[in-house]
This record gives C-alpha cells, sequence and structure tokens, in this order.
C-alpha cells in the first residue's frame, strides 16, 4: 500500500529504540506512536504515515476492539489495530488497511 510523502517539519525529536514512543512494524518500515500521529524515519527526515486512498481489508471476520489480543494504536480521531504487519480500521462496518 502506497502513503502519501508528508514530510513533518519541526520536528526535533529523534525516533529510534528507546525514544518513549509505542513503535511497531509496518510493511517495510517501523512507525512511531507520536501525538496522535504515526511517523516514519525517511531519508532523513520524519514522515507522517498516512495511506493514500481507501483500501478495504477483505475477508477480515475479526472484530478488533478492547481486549482482542492486537496492539491498538492511537490515531486521530479512531483507533487503529496491528494485525500482521498492517493497520487495521473500522470503517463504515468494515476494516481498511492502513
Amino acid at each position: 500500500m502506497a502513503t502519501t510523502h508528508a514530510p513533518h517539519t519541526r520536528h526535533p525529536h529523534r525516533h529510534g529504540e528507546g525514544c518513549g514512543h509505542v513503535a511497531f512494524g509496518h510493511g517495510d518500515h517501523t512507525d512511531y506512536v507520536h501525538e496522535g500521529h504515526l511517523h516514519r524515519i525517511h531519508e532523513g527526515h520524519v514522515d507522517e504515515c498516512e495511506p493514500e486512498g481507501h483500501t478495504v481489508h477483505g475477508d477480515h471476520p475479526h472484530r478488533h476492539g478492547e481486549g482482542c489480543g492486537h496492539l491498538a494504536v492511537p490515531h486521530g480521531d479512531h483507533t487503529d489495530y496491528v494485525h500482521d504487519g498492517c493497520r487495521h480500521a473500522g470503517h463504515d462496518g468494515h476494516w481498511d488497511e492502513h
């Protein structure tokens, strides 16, 4: 899934091991949860890690929620759940891939 290249400007904090933010694998990189945003390190700066478009995760019978066993990640006005290297977000009765 492609993400928009959106540099997070004026970001003096350096994400990495032990930085104090929740970190999780997302495809080929690591996302860091910071102030309701998901950041990724990219070519010497930090990008917002946001998906392009709307991608439905098909055939997903599992219901994410409190106690489901997957990492819950606050993301803007909702919660994403990290599952099999992807972030899933509830949307209109189905799960979206982020």
